[in-house]
């Protein structure tokens, strides 16, 4: 038993939580499983690590890029608060689960294991479960495993004083499991229309935001007619000096310009200075310009990983979908999302979830909350710059704006309240994305007041949801992941 409990603690670590190498093996064992030569294998496999690599270099400098602001905001003002970030959250679940429930942290990767056997059951079986997604982000899955375990202890007591610690998980990775195929599944459409059927969808924090808001702005694309669709930003013909913006490292600088060298400015240069972010001889305002330019230039490279690696992860993956879980797609980061439909989008999107996560933020300062929240760069620009891509694609420029703005205030409001209730908020941080301010707030009041019922409801309102949509299109359903040219034409035929 300790053999294979080092075995999968050495898996966990080196491979399911770094994403690049969790990529690498996914495109290694479908490339075997199509027979390929072993030199196709080997280059498929370094390009789709590497590409993934390069992801995560664009992913982790626009991070490191706003940590300035970040911690301006709260040391230069005082503001002493909950962070709404993955990180922020999942230290607060280190921190404080073995306090408040009496637990250890380790049981996290445990229920980690657990709920990614049954995201594997459900959808092998996905001819009963109508289920096709393969959740595959290992960083995410940690992230939320800790929230996740916390909340459900919260919801119910009676697993917290069990010391029947394999039925207590075996009860929470049915949830957290029956969530990541669910959501995953739920973006394939969206996600298959946005890139003319790439082959994958999105695993990540935003799952039931991408859908619903998809959903909302196809309606808010048409017009009075029922038929003519608002123009998208890639539509849009501006004129004069602001046909500029067409460009996107142009109109990303710019807009960053704007918005971040404001802060940068208020901050001031004394403090950039004593906190360290700014030599004392350096100019400020080429400070300024070099980090608002900066993300430009992690975006081009976030986009240069996902061409990179993404064709690698669709080809190979048909390997896996055909020998062992047929009619499957890999759900992936968020970020994949950004190679497509609009570059523009994504720093508008950004923009727009900004001021809705500031003006909430505000509006919780004037209500003296007794939680204060703090914007964290991982939500207030994954989640909305990914909303506002898919939100343009199907409703235009003004789904990319009002969407991601509507999503902004949902973080804050939805995080506050959830984070007071169950306690994360005196530990410093809550994971604070867009399922988890909105979704499972209501999973964790469901199970909270209604008990075990609550948590088999919320099972089965899961598991429901495939299913509906399979009944609204049965003849494209399975062919949308199998064929896609011919799902195409199975729908320009039914007009």
């Amino acid at each position: 038993m300790n053999i294979l409990m080092n075995a999968w603690s050495y898996f966990a670590t080196n491979i399911l939580q770094q994403p690049a190498w969790m990529i690498g093996l996914i495109v290694l064992l479908g490339y075997v499983l199509l027979k390929k030569p072993w030199y196709d294998v080997l280059g498929g496999t370094i390009k789709a690590v590497v590409g993934y690599m390069i992801l995560a270099v664009g992913s982790g400098g626009l991070v490191s890029n706003f940590r300035p602001v970040l911690v301006g905001l709260k040391d230069r003002f005082n503001l002493d608060a909950m962070v709404i970030d993955p990180y922020f959250g999942q230290n607060a679940v280190t921190a404080g689960v073995e306090e408040v429930f009496g637990k250890s942290f380790s049981q996290v990767m445990m229920l980690l294991l657990i709920a990614f056997i049954v995201n594997i059951l459900l959808v092998r079986f996905s001819k009963l479960t109508k289920l096709r997604a393969l959740f595959t982000t290992g960083h995410v899955q940690v992230q939320q495993a800790s929230t996740a375990y916390w909340l459900i202890l919260f919801a119910l007591p009676a697993l917290a004083s069990s010391n029947n610690n394999t039925a207590i998980l075996i009860v929470m990775a049915l949830v957290l499991g029956c969530y990541w195929a669910v959501g995953s599944n739920l973006t394939i459409k969206p996600t298959q229309e946005l890139t003319d059927g790439a082959g994958f969808c999105l695993a990540h924090q935003q799952m039931f935001a991408v859908a619903l808001f998809s959903w909302i702005a196809e309606k808010m694309g048409k017009g009075k007619d029922g038929k003519k669709e608002s123009k998208k930003l890639e539509d849009l013909e501006l004129p004069g000096f602001m046909s500029m913006f067409n460009e996107n490292m142009v109109c990303t600088a710019l807009l960053m310009i704007l918005f971040f060298g404001a802060i940068l400015l208020l901050l001031g240069r004394d403090y950039l200075v004593e906190a360290g972010f700014l030599g004392e001889k350096a100019s400020f305002l080429f400070y300024i310009l070099t980090t608002c330019l900066n993300f430009a230039v992690y975006l081009a490279i976030l986009q240069l990983g996902v061409r990179t690696f993404v064709t690698e992860l669709t080809n190979s993956f048909q390997g896996i979908a055909n020998k062992l879980l047929p009619g499957s797609v890999p759900g992936v980061d968020c970020a994949v999302s950004y190679g497509f439909g609009s570059p523009n989008a994504v720093p508008i999107g950004f923009l727009a979830g900004a001021v809705g996560q500031f003006l909430a933020i505000g509006a919780l300062i004037l209500l003296k909350s007794p939680v204060l929240v703090i914007a964290g760069f991982v939500p207030v620009f994954f989640d909305n710059a990914t909303i506002a891509v898919y939100a343009n694609n199907k409703g235009g420029l003004k789904a990319a704006i009002i969407l991601p703005f509507i999503s902004g205030l949902c973080q804050v409001f939805g995080s506050a309240i959830i984070a007071s209730w169950v306690g994360m908020a005196a530990y410093g941080g809550y994971l604070g994305m867009w399922d988890w301010a909105v979704v499972w707030p209501v999973f964790t009041v469901v199970m909270k007041y209604l008990s075990y019922v609550g948590l088999a409801l919320v099972v089965v309102v899961l598991l429901a949801i495939p299913q509906i949509q399979y009944r609204k299109d049965k003849e494209g359903y399975f062919l949308m992941t199998e064929d896609y040219e011919a799902y195409k034409e199975l729908k320009a035929k039914k007009g």
